[in-house]
């Protein structure tokens, strides 16, 4: 009989084969998926018991099956939360897929100095600190964190990501613009695409970037819409953050999309099955936001290049 872990790879490898084609505009050569997650073998990588959901297996084939078909040659593997700072499979699927991967870690303050070299001989180029999946919910603690990430990304050449929303982006403004390396921040900076280019906390995110401190990754658009399968709604915001500042703009699937929710009956060891997302019909909606083909290529292929050091 076939494993549990066997029939999940399957089904998921089948979701590709249903849901993907290459997009409807030329992709250019060298672009880079910057926000993706890689789930190993559980008995060699351990989720952490303070996890608020448990993933199915993402392995590397799948992830480059995807990419093949997307017509994708870089990526950025971020560190997901269930995995806490032992980031061992972040950095066994950087190894594995070789020069075109480059990765995001999470640490703590006990982290000494020459792991985290050892970790940029790896191909990580940044520290993550995830204020949205099992953050904490003192916007103190969250700041400190962020003023400790920034104090070890210095002279690293380094930059920092973070997970979060808009009232905390407005939090942490003055932080952003003083501090020495740039910041990035996930899916949309956490707009709600229901709530339009004029809700609180996104001009201060337009501000941000058009000052050259943030960027934005321009995925995940489920994160901001309930407007399946293409989420056309959130147009207007990605048009907005690609009119304020287009060097600061990036792309990312957000593969795998586990269902990171709190579901009522679930337990957080139960495992969180993927969202129906259909990365294709998502990737098309960057021709609309970005109809110029040298303007898509800055968003990515120039700037994923310029921050991760391809």
């Amino acid at each position: 009989m076939l494993s549990r872990r066997r029939v999940l790879i399957g089904a998921a490898m089948a979701g590709i084969a249903r849901l993907a084609r290459a997009a409807e505009f030329d992709m250019p050569a060298g672009a880079c998926d910057c926000h993706v997650h890689i789930f190993g073998d559980v008995r060699r990588f351990l989720f952490v018991p303070t996890r608020v959901y448990t993933p199915g297996p993402a392995s590397i084939e799948e992830l480059t099956a995807l990419h093949r078909t997307l017509h994708i040659s870089r990526v950025v593997i971020v560190q997901p939360s269930v995995y806490g700072t032992d980031n061992a499979c972040t950095l066994d699927a950087i190894r594995r897929i070789g020069p075109t991967a480059r990765g995001v870690a999470v640490i703590d303050a006990a982290a000494p100095d020459a792991a985290l070299d050892e970790m940029a001989r790896a191909g990580i180029r940044g520290l993550r600190v995830n204020l949205a999946t099992g953050g904490p919910a003192d916007p103190m603690v969250g700041r400190q964190r962020l003023k400790a990430a920034v104090e070890r990304a210095n002279g690293r050449n380094w930059h920092i990501q973070v997970n979060t929303g808009l009232s905390f982006i407005e939090r942490i403004q003055d932080d952003v613009m003083a501090a020495l390396v740039p910041f990035v921040f996930d899916h949309f900076g956490g707009a709600q695409a229901v709530l339009g280019i004029d809700q609180p906390g996104f001009g201060t995110l337009l501000k941000l970037v058009r000052a050259g401190k943030a960027y934005v990754k321009l995925s995940a658009p489920y994160r901001s819409s309930t407007n399946a399968p293409s989420y056309p709604d959130v147009g207007p915001l990605a048009k907005a953050l690609i009119d304020a500042n287009p060097q600061r703009m990036l792309w990312g699937t957000d593969w795998p999309h586990p269902d990171s929710s709190l579901v009522p009956g679930r337990k957080p060891t139960d495992i969180a099955p993927r969202l129906p997302i259909d990365d294709r019909r998502i990737l098309d909606q960057l021709a609309v936001w970005a109809p110029d083909p040298a303007l898509r290529a800055t968003i990515l292929v120039e700037n994923p290049a310029r921050l991760y050091g391809f």
